[in-house]
């Protein structure tokens, strides 16, 4: 049985460590509301952003507009956003094995493989397979639109060029506070956005007309269309981190209870221990003197 000062510094460790996951979790919680709020609020515009596309890409060639030029896929990029801090429990590790189950199952089919990693965590991940063609490290906890923009003009440079066929967005999508999945966007080649079966029994339907001409309009919206979505990913990656992290915290903080009670369980016994110990050298010690 270990000793008593043992046990008493593992408690007082303990319940240190206690107080530290306990104020993570009430910071984590502090930045989730603020990050959900904007979440939540970008989700409409997204939507109606949608629904602007479907209008003009419905019967567009897509021939006409290098962003939704389709061509035979031999090299897929996979933009993979994660959050720059980790202690927020599985959340990256599974964005990372979804992008790694997709890499995997594109090489299997004889396609090349390029990354860009959006967060730190995925970039620290991939760094070591050497497909890491562009890395934004350190922005998730500040980015900004201009971010998304930098992000998606790396990308659009990239597949205009020809050095890419097919691009998709890999991203933890905030479903609650204690659920966040791997979510997968097709973001290049643009494919004409279809509007929703329910919108198209509501809405009032009728022949729009543009003014200048869809496809003039529609170079102009393809780019701002691209950064809409890299923004929306990582709005859903800040929130998802901090719900992730707080529930993490939160469940650091009821196993570090358990483990005070266990020990001070164990801090008990340990002392009744030696209190018995000594009382019997106490009763050996009287029991020589009488004899």
């Amino acid at each position: 049985m270990p000793g008593l000062k043992d046990v008493k510094d593992k408690i007082e460790g303990v319940k240190k460590t206690s107080q530290i996951t306990q104020a993570m979790n009430m910071v984590a919680s502090a930045k989730l509301r603020g990050a959900q709020e904007k979440m939540e609020k970008f989700r409409p515009y997204n939507q109606k952003f949608a629904a602007a596309m479907s209008n003009l890409s419905a019967g567009m060639d897509a021939a006409t507009l290098p962003l939704m030029e389709v061509r035979d896929v031999k090299t897929v990029e996979l933009v993979i956003v994660t959050s720059d801090r980790g202690l927020c429990g599985s959340f990256n590790s599974n964005i990372i094995s979804t992008a790694e189950k997709m890499m995997h199952r594109y090489e299997a089919e004889g396609k090349k493989v390029s990354l860009i990693c959006v967060g730190k965590k995925g970039a620290q991940y991939f760094r070591k397979t050497g497909k890491v063609r562009a890395g934004f490290e350190d922005i998730m906890g500040t980015f900004q639109m201009f971010n998304a923009r930098e992000i998606s003009m790396n990308i659009a440079e990239n597949f205009m060029a020809g050095d890419s066929d097919e691009v998709q967005v890999v991203y933890g999508k905030f479903h609650s506070v204690a659920v966040q999945k791997p979510e997968v966007l097709h973001l290049l080649p643009i494919r004409p956005v279809e509007a929703a079966e329910e919108d198209e029994k509501t809405e009032i339907s009728g022949a729009y007309t543009f003014e200048p001409e869809p496809g003039e309009i529609m170079e102009v919206l393809l780019p701002l269309y691209m950064n809409v979505q890299i923004y929306h990913a990582m709005l859903e990656v800040g929130a998802s981190e901090h719900a992730a992290r707080m529930t993490a915290m939160d469940n650091a903080t009821s196993a570090c209870k358990d483990m005070i009670h266990e020990l001070t369980q164990l801090y008990n016994k340990a002392r009744q221990a030696a209190i018995t110990s000594e009382l019997m050298d106490i009763v050996g010690g009287a029991e020589a003197l009488k004899g």
